[in-house]
């Protein structure tokens, strides 16, 4: 019974906090309590009140009063200096396990200037601690969350909780908000690497390919002009007796030696647990791209031809992030 409570509690919870990656502070999403100075305020509030009573004291009387108007004031301030705010959240770059990412926030402020407002996310462990802010009035503010990355994966980004207690500190008004946006988390990269795997000549499916490119170092013959060639290209005493007989300007023709594309499959990785299997397929597939070697990978049954740029490493990081390992 107290399960499905619980279930029924967090479901209507959760419809009243969409899932996006801005936030606007309304009537309907900022809440309010007295903290535990605010509720000695009131229980001094009471005394007061109950001893002009008992005491016929009109000053009595005239300070209950003005300090309970002075309340009520910092209740409505309080709840105005969150209410309105709009906040919008930049996507968080992927890390690798065990590192931190991080959460860049902006705050726009379309009235009178905000102060105290206090940030922070809801983690398993509790909540984290804040980030403080003011918001200038027809501003902007911009706030950096670091959180932990401990398992690797495509993971949803904690519930943010934005805080104030300005200016008395006798209540706190809170909103909760529910980014959209995931962090992926990559395995962390074996360090340090090991050298590449011995490719296989046959028998792996594949044959070896090589790439021609006119920005090479090895000299392969010359041929005559074409847009876009070098000036540094061209063979200028050639080019200069071609030019006396009418004929077009000599360059030097080059090739870059021969590249073998690199496989980096799960199998090359035997003998080892499966997330030390990861990470060194991850310390693979950031040196081949640092190395600029075209690199594929094999994994789970899954191919990514060898390719080489941040697209295809973005591809096949997120692949071992996502590996069922």
């Amino acid at each position: 019974m107290l399960q499905a409570l619980r279930a029924r509690w967090q479901a209507w919870w959760q419809a009243r906090q969409p899932v996006a990656d801005t936030h606007h502070t309304t009537q309907r999403n900022v809440y309010i309590v007295p903290t535990w100075a605010g509720v000695a305020f009131c229980g001094t509030l009471a005394v007061l009140l109950l001893a002009s009573i008992n005491e016929q004291i009109s000053l009595g009387y005239a300070l209950t009063f003005a300090l309970t108007g002075a309340g009520l004031a910092s209740m409505h301030t309080t709840h105005a200096n969150l209410r309105g705010l709009q906040l919008d959240l930049k996507p968080p770059e992927p890390v690798h396990a065990g590192d931190d990412y991080a959460l860049e926030l902006r705050l726009h402020n379309p009235s009178g200037a905000r102060f105290g407002i206090a940030i922070s996310a809801q983690l398993d462990t509790g909540a984290t601690e804040p980030a403080w802010v003011d918001v200038p009035a027809l501003g902007h503010a911009t706030v950096h969350l670091r959180l932990p990355a401990a398992r690797r994966g495509r993971h949803a980004l904690p519930r943010l909780i934005i805080t104030t207690r300005f200016p008395l500190g006798f209540f706190r008004a809170w909103s909760y908000w529910r980014p959209a946006s995931p962090v992926w988390v990559y395995p962390r990269a074996e360090s340090p690497a090991v050298a590449f795997p011995a490719q296989a000549e046959a028998g792996a499916g594949e044959a070896m390919s090589t790439r021609l490119a006119a920005s090479g170092s090895d000299f392969a013959g010359v041929r005559t002009y074409r847009r876009g060639d070098s000036m540094k290209q061209i063979l200028w005493r050639k080019s200069a007796l071609a030019l006396d007989h009418g004929l077009p300007l000599w360059v030097r023709d080059t090739e870059s030696p021969l590249a073998r594309d690199l496989w980096l499959d799960w199998r090359d990785t035997t003998g080892r647990d499966p997330e030390a299997r990861l990470s060194r397929l991850t310390a693979w597939v950031l040196a081949a791209e640092r190395a600029g070697q075209p690199f594929g990978l094999r994994l789970g049954g899954q191919e990514w031809p060898p390719a080489l740029g941040p697209a295809h490493r973005q591809a096949c990081l997120q692949a071992l992030a996502a590996h069922p390992a």
